[in-house]
């Protein structure tokens, strides 16, 4: 399948590109610069990228189009694929469906120490010879790549409750499918989207509600 990013090179993306890669497929990314360390690391990945957003990057049509919630809905890239009736994906659904739907996800969410705390967690179950998959939001220490598809029946996934997409106005962490949720703290964050303490607790209470009833919850409470 030719997967086709827009806005890749951001840490979240770049890392799905990669891990797009590492399950075979062909993946393109557009954006509009491309700097260390994630610009050197998609080269390495072999992901194929194009500078500034342009519709002429989606042809020919690719089967997917994933677009980052760094784009506004006048993106002139984003849109052409819309218009033209594209199958188009937020990077949060994108990855639920692709790799989320078939592993039991652990999701690590909270206001601060996401990105430690997922590459903590992802290391310790790597250790314990279960091989998960994980993709974290940054370059850990532990691991040459920021991604990996594991053998294992588990993923680990940094949670971020900002929003999924100009065109999906939820919690990106809402289409994660956890099983499991590690939750670090919450304290008020990006207000320009939660202008309250409440609203912003309330995308952690749509988080926990999407846990089934016999998932796991570690909270610092």
């Amino acid at each position: 399948m030719h997967v086709h990013l827009i806005g890749v090179a951001g840490t979240g993306m770049g890392a799905f590109a990669g891990l797009l890669k590492a399950a075979g497929h062909r993946v393109t990314g557009s954006d509009t610069g491309f700097y260390p360390p994630m610009g050197d690391a998609l080269e390495a990945w072999g992901i194929e990228t194009r500078t500034g957003y342009d519709p002429a990057h989606l042809e020919p049509a690719p089967d997917l189009v994933v677009v980052g919630n760094v784009c506004r809905k006048d993106n002139v890239e984003a849109r052409a694929a819309i218009d033209r009736g594209m199958n188009y994906r937020s990077f949060p659904k994108a990855l639920g469906e692709l790799f989320l739907a078939t592993r039991r996800s652990l999701v690590i969410a909270g206001t601060h120490g996401k990105t430690t705390t997922s590459a903590l967690t992802a290391y310790l179950l790597h250790a314990a010879g279960l091989d998960p998959s994980f993709l974290v939001g940054g370059i850990p220490k532990n691991f040459s790549e920021s991604f990996h598809l594991g053998t294992g029946s588990s993923f680990v996934v940094e949670g971020d409750e900002y929003d999924s997409a100009f065109f999906e106005k939820i919690p990106k962490f809402w289409s994660y499918r956890p099983w499991g949720a590690l939750i670090t703290s919450i304290e008020h964050d990006h207000v320009d989207i939660y202008p309250t303490m409440d609203s912003y607790r309330d995308a952690f209470r749509g988080f926990v509600s999407r846990l089934p009833e016999d998932g796991v919850i570690v909270a610092n409470a």
